[in-house]
């Protein structure tokens, strides 16, 4: 009590000139500003990046907290600094949290939290488990997969995955749109990877882990989830559940299970078989991925994320939360199928997920000029490759998801209104190629024209009159 006192107490003293004790907008309005004008942007806009969601309140107060002032480098109980009794009592909680949220038992998984985000849990597990130049497979960046998987060009090995270790990516059937699980299993055969991880980055289909797994003990390899997208799909039961057949399994917290921006990864633990003796054969990931997030790869864990991922994991334990993640598929699904009676083309035919995937060239659109055009009217979506695409810089398609829209209230109604806005933006672009040409730099100057201006303009106000009638969680002042 004493301390908490004296804290009130120097808070309200009356040296005003104490330098530290400004808010943000005295002590540096201009930045206030500008966060000030992000979100009125992402509460005047629709958030259809598939990969984006917004935190709750509790979630925004642990990111701004004091957990941020802590050096805490090494695991609960073997920290290399003092003064961590109440940062150990936060990062063991979260660790709870994490098995409960996924409905795993203690003697069976382990996590670490610690990650800074996603990019880093998945090069920490290589690091690991794989030895340099160890041979590692993943979904190629054109098919669905993601950077870190292994992705590279014939010219440059563009993923650090790729510059470290030997990968091998496995491609999607292009007449079914789907993984080919066969070609996946006869190339296996012959590269003979260490890993192989199952994961996307713009896939709207469920993962057979079952086939993943099989083709894994075929050939000795690891089998490690990179379930950052559907995570929250996971936590909920709503999809393929990974921990049921993988090694590893990694994962962001934001995207679907709408906490901070971090990484978490999950390694199995206890008995893995028996030996020909009949003794045991007991998993050793726990400290080769300990050690490889620290001292391997990292410094000291961020705190108040991991305060803040331990808020997150109770939220995704809770019945609304799965009610939430329902909501997310369904108006993903409507999305999918209002811009497919619209008359584009949804790469797979639809959904299972929170995404869809969106290829273009059915209204001769490239990906660039339909990201540019919705950010125009105040929708945000990512290019992105399409089945077929060689070049990822031009790509010829488009990823958008309803995790962020869900979160703001949004149901199948509100999103045929969305795919209405789309129509009209996508048809605004069209007769703007029609004046510049097929080049992006002409389009975007072509489209200041004062023809077009007008049109977009009259949109942009429709669409952001509509986001208005939706609240944006978070902190009400930031």
């Amino acid at each position: 009590m004493n301390g908490v006192a004296n804290m009130k107490e120097v808070s309200s003293s009356e040296h005003e000139d104490y330098p530290l004790k400004k808010p943000l907008s005295e002590d540096d309005p201009e930045i206030f500003e500008i966060i000030k004008k992000e979100k009125d942007r992402q509460f005047c806009g629709l958030e259809m990046i598939a990969s984006e969601n917004f935190t709750s309140r509790a979630v925004n107060e642990c990111l701004s907290s004091c957990l941020t002032n802590k050096y805490s480098e090494g695991m609960v109980g073997q920290r290399y600094y003092g003064g961590n009794e109440f940062i150990d009592q936060v990062e063991s909680l979260c660790q709870q949290r994490a098995l409960k949220a996924f409905r795993l038992k203690p003697e069976e998984w382990g996590v670490n939290v610690q990650p800074y985000s996603g990019s880093p849990a998945n090069f920490a597990v290589y690091t690991a488990l794989v030895e340099p130049h160890g041979r590692i497979m993943g979904l190629d960046l054109p098919d669905g997969g993601h950077l870190t998987h292994g992705f590279y060009t014939a010219t440059k090995k563009v993923s650090a995955t790729s510059i470290f270790f030997e990968s091998m990516p496995y491609k999607i059937n292009l007449q079914t749109e789907l993984i080919d699980y066969d070609k996946l299993q006869e190339t296996a055969n012959l590269f003979k990877p260490k890993l192989i991880v199952a994961g996307v980055s713009c896939y709207p289909r469920h993962l057979d882990y079952k086939r993943f797994r099989e083709i894994c003990d075929q050939n000795g390899s690891l089998l490690m989830a990179d379930m950052s997208h559907v995570s929250g799909l996971v936590a909920a039961g709503l999809t393929s559940n990974p921990f049921d057949y993988c090694d590893v399994v990694t994962t962001t917290t934001h995207k679907t299970l709408r906490g901070p921006r971090s990484g978490v990864i999950f390694y199995r633990k206890g008995q893995k078989g028996v030996d020909k003796n009949g003794k045991p054969i007991m998993y050793d990931y726990e400290d080769k991925i300990n050690q490889s997030v620290f001292p391997g790869l990292q410094g000291g864990p961020h705190n108040h994320q991991i305060a803040a991922i331990a808020v997150a994991m109770r939220q995704a334990a809770e019945p609304s939360f799965k009610e939430y993640q329902e909501q997310v598929i369904k108006n993903a699904q409507a999305l999918a199928a209002g811009l497919d009676k619209a008359g584009y083309k949804i790469v797979t035919g639809g959904t299972d997920v929170h995404l869809v995937w969106v290829d273009m060239r059915c209204v001769k659109l490239s990906g660039g000029k339909a990201e540019k055009i919705l950010e125009e009217v105040s929708i945000a979506c990512n290019k992105n490759t399409v089945p077929g695409d060689k070049s990822a810089l031009n790509p010829s398609g488009i990823r958008v998801g309803t995790p962020a829209l869900t979160t703001r209230g949004m149901k199948e109604d509100d999103i045929g209104v969305v795919v209405s806005y789309m129509d009209e933006a996508f048809k605004i672009a069209r007769d703007v190629q029609e004046k510049s040409g097929p080049k992006l730099l002409d389009f975007k100057r072509v489209l200041k024209d004062e023809e077009f201006q007008t049109r977009v303009v009259a949109l942009k106000e429709k669409v952001e009159s509509y986001a208005r009638k939706f609240p944006l969680p978070g902190l009400p002042d930031l």
